[in-house]
């Protein structure tokens, strides 16, 4: 029973997080991406420092300056720019398809950088998992979309994040590097909006009331996710991810009007099948080694 209601809430966070990427979709339509990232970051910071706060962590701390976490900050600082340009620039479906390949990169970058022990079986489903990328992206041929590539540094920074975040220390909080991640993508965004040479916009009333949306999505979201992993085994409740492609798509084609062509949902398939190949692999061999360990 644990384990239908963590998938239940699994399932519920991906598509709080895929109507959250609706919003900021039809905002990026008059504003500008580099406000829409302060727009978010400022909300964001507000949110999970009133959080920490309330739970009585301290906020500012000299162990947000040790390694781990500056390294986690930057990462979610890439991965959020990347991905938040990407759904403001590509289709809705075709940049959650790519962001499916995260777990892979997380992956490969455990065996590259961490000294995980990776065999042969996932080294193919990685292999495999980023050939579905490459057929979204296509580079080099006719559908190539320059922009798609801001996806892919979506995956890129969010897995920096999650691997970092497995060496930050035990005392500080996950409200409290949260709010601190958030508050570093408020000067990304200015960063971003000088660089493109955009100027600040006033919402109109309908977009302040979708960014409040976007906003509260998100938390429901990040709070559905904590509490699937508590209740459910990690390797029954992990693979519910990727229901997020499916909710992306659907809105994508009712919404944006959206149509992904075959290579896409194709290259979606690989990525996605790899992804639960790597999972279910993982979750074996961690099942044989504790059966070892008796």
């Amino acid at each position: 029973m644990e384990n239908l209601r963590g998938a239940a809430m699994m399932v519920a966070a991906m598509a709080a997080f895929a109507i959250e990427d609706m919003f900021i979709k039809t905002l990026s339509a008059d504003i500008p991406t580099g406000q829409i990232l302060m727009m978010l970051g400022a909300g964001g910071a507000l949110v999970f420092g009133v959080l920490a706060a309330r739970r009585g962590t301290r906020l500012l701390s000299p162990v947000l300056l040790t390694r781990p976490v500056l390294l986690r900050n930057l990462g979610e600082v890439i991965g959020t720019m990347g991905f938040v340009t990407a759904i403001a620039l590509t289709p809705l479906s075709s940049a959650s398809a790519i962001l499916q390949a995260l777990p892979l990169a997380v992956t490969l970058g455990a065996a590259l950088f961490m000294g995980a022990t990776v065999g042969w079986r996932r080294w193919s489903a990685i292999l495999v998992g980023f050939a579905g990328v490459l057929l979204i992206i296509r580079p080099g041929l006719e559908g190539f979309e320059p922009a798609s590539l801001f996806a892919l540094q979506g995956v890129v920074g969010l897995a920096i994040r999650d691997l970092a975040t497995r060496a930050v220390p035990r005392e500080i909080g996950a409200m409290q590097l949260s709010a601190y991640a958030f508050a570093l993508i408020v000067p990304t965004g200015l960063v971003l909006l000088l660089v493109q040479g955009d100027s600040l916009i006033a919402p109109r009333p309908g977009q302040w009331g979708q960014f409040a949306g976007a906003l509260t999505l998100g938390i429901v979201g990040y709070y559905a996710i904590v509490g699937a992993m508590r209740l459910g085994e990690v390797a029954v409740v992990t693979p519910f991810r990727y229901s997020r492609l499916i909710f992306a798509i659907i809105i994508g084609v009712t919404v944006f009007g959206e149509r992904p062509d075959t290579p896409t949902l194709a290259g979606a398939a690989l990525i996605v099948g790899s992804g639960l190949y790597t999972l279910l692999r993982e979750a074996r061999l961690h099942a044989r080694a504790r059966r070892a360990a008796r």
